[in-house]
């Protein structure tokens, strides 16, 4: 289900007005010219870069053509890394091409990058429970109910995955587990004595069993033609649920509130997420829909 969205943004959640934290519409892409193999001519999508990544911050490039500022594109760039999960993205007039297609806005938005951006979600998952212990089974599929993390983020309002941006030179395993504890539980406000019991938990719950859910782009409100979010999304889930009754759920960091959500189709969560949600059901043979 998410092979349409990752060569393609079906969605649109990328093409969306105005652009978010701002007033900026971004000129109308129709359907049938998202492509760029589709010619377009006319084409003349809006430039906009947020006045905060312009404000130059350490986790953001300097504008395409500032002196020594000369980025190596489709490779590790020192500690940065600018390989697409897609494999090579065209360069055009020095900029990056978002490799699915038009978005009407050219510049960076608000993301940092030129290019990909990457980023980690991980996904903590857990069998919904009785007051005896026993697994709870959905009354019309018959499957069992599963739970995961879910934040609210502080942005937009939307339920999400606690994910965040991988640092440069940091390994994914270390950005799933960074982003859970300071979204969800809110390791940056510990002492140093919490930090350390809370760095013992999560190791625990980093270490259960795990998958890879999806690796790639991601239709997000953000992306423009020159700058674009891919992620890798990742399951981890405790199968008797004794881990994360040690662990207590904390809002921090960008997250609003933080709670366990019971996975179905009726999900409205924040980008791409609901999708990443769907494929952890399917893979854990989990409740998704009654029908």
């Amino acid at each position: 289900s998410l092979g349409s969205n990752t060569g393609q943004e079906s969605a649109g959640t990328a093409r969306a007005s105005p652009y978010p934290r701002s007033t900026v519409e971004r000129s109308h892409v129709p359907d049938d010219k998202v492509s760029w193999l589709v010619e377009w001519r006319d084409y003349k999508p809006v430039e906009y870069t947020a006045p905060s990544i312009l404000a130059g911050p350490s986790w953001a490039d300097p504008q395409i053509g500032e002196r020594d500022f000369s980025p190596k594109f489709n490779e590790r760039d020192g500690l940065v890394d600018r390989k697409s999960h897609h494999g090579p993205y065209e360069i055009e007039n020095g900029r990056p091409r978002n490799p699915a297609g038009r978005t009407g806005l050219v510049g960076r938005g608000l993301l940092g990058r030129w290019g990909p951006n990457h980023a980690a979600d991980p996904i903590i998952t857990r069998w919904k429970r009785d007051n005896h212990g026993n697994k709870v089974a959905h009354p019309v599929s018959g499957k069992n109910i599963l739970q995961f993390v879910a934040i609210k983020r502080k942005d937009c309002g939307e339920w999400a995955i606690p994910g965040g941006m991988v640092d440069p030179g940091e390994k994914i395993s270390a950005t799933l587990k960074r982003e859970f504890g300071e979204e969800a539980m809110n390791s940056l406000e510990k002492s140093r004595a919490e930090k350390k019991e809370l760095e013992e938990q999560l190791h625990q719950l980093f270490n259960q069993e795990h998958f890879v859910v999806y690796k790639g782009y991601v239709d997000d409100p953000r992306n423009t033609d020159s700058a674009w979010m891919e992620t890798e999304a990742v399951n981890y889930h405790d199968e008797t649920g004794e881990t994360m009754d040690n662990l207590t759920l904390e809002a921090g960091d960008d997250a609003g509130k933080v709670k366990w959500v019971e996975i179905n189709d009726k999900l409205k969560l924040y980008a791409s997420h609901s999708q990443f949600i769907e494929l952890v059901a399917e893979k854990r043979g989990a409740h998704w829909s009654e029908n």
